[in-house]
């Protein structure tokens, strides 16, 4: 059964014992909770109790009221991961995060420290203060998607063929051959969620457009997170050195922003550490959070 919240309905599929330390497992941008199961059912066997919820707009998860902003960004959906562990009954737990899922991850340990034992995040860099910066040339032209969903005519292209638009994000951020046909089209069932599109829109033009919906009661995360830059919460930071999304040099260097930090880039692997290296990064997980039990 989902989990109800005062925005939405939950859904997650859960790993393991409930009688091991929890573990979240939070997926990122065109992916879906799938990603999670090689590392997820590793996890559980190392004695954890992943848990790997849908984010809003992807998969199951589903909003209680047609009225609420669709509000995609990084204090709404860590407020969601605070609302599952509520539900769910769990006062303290370990976070992992890819991609969106990574931004989640820092936003938690900013906003609610004394809940979060551990956190690791892949493919992201940490954003002190939660500011998005206009980027270099070299890392903007990375970022064409994101410029694309700010023009008319291109949220008018992505919502005929949205499938389509995940689909040139899989094949152009890690180096050919990570994923085959059945993969693909099995997480693409998650975005047929038919709020999608919206929180897709809104995470990224609500970065630099002013326009953009915001849904008023995350306004209170927003504001700490914008006065916060250290993070004490231990912080596993893992890069793949093939990322051609994300340049893998900027998560370099950002050691002085944590009591706690390790960063860690893995040779030949894309955007998708958690898909194109799942052994390895399971054993870099899973040695960080029996750190922090």
């Amino acid at each position: 059964m989902p989990i109800r919240t005062e925005v939405l309905d939950i859904a997650r599929v859960e790993y393991g014992p409930s009688s091991a330390p929890p573990v979240l497992l939070l997926h990122g941008w065109p992916d879906a909770a799938r990603g999670w199961r090689q590392v997820a059912s590793e996890l559980a066997k190392a004695g954890w109790r992943p848990i790997v919820p849908d984010n809003r707009g992807t998969g199951a998860t589903a909003f209680r009221s047609p009225t609420t902003p669709r509000d995609g960004s990084a204090p709404a959906l860590a407020q969601d991961v605070l609302d599952l562990a509520d539900g769910l009954g769990l006062e303290r737990f370990a976070v992992v995060g890819h991609d969106w899922g990574a931004r989640v991850a820092y936003t938690l340990a900013t906003v609610a420290p004394e809940r979060i034992t551990a956190i690791a995040a892949l493919a992201l860099a940490y954003q002190p203060r939660g500011q998005f910066v206009m980027p270099d040339f070299g890392q903007a032209r990375r970022f064409w998607y994101q410029w694309l969903m700010y023009l008319d005519a291109g949220v008018a292209a992505i919502r005929r063929d949205p499938v389509g638009f995940a689909r040139e994000q899989w094949d152009t951020w890690s180096p050919p051959g990570w994923f085959d046909e059945a993969e693909f089209a099995a997480t693409a069932a998650a975005f047929g969620n038919p709020d999608w599109i919206a929180i897709t829109l809104n995470a990224y033009r609500s970065r630099f457009r002013a326009d953009e919906p915001r849904d008023d009661r995350y306004s209170g995360l927003r504001s700490r997170i914008a006065r916060t830059e250290h993070i004490g919460v231990p912080t596993l930071m893992i890069q793949g050195g093939a990322d051609y999304c994300v340049e893998p040099a900027g998560s370099a260097g950002l050691d002085g922003y944590f009591d706690t930090y390790r960063r860690v880039v893995l040779d030949g692997v894309g955007h998708f550490p958690h898909r194109e290296a799942p052994t390895q990064v399971t054993a870099l997980i899973a040695d960080h959070l029996d750190r922090y039990r």
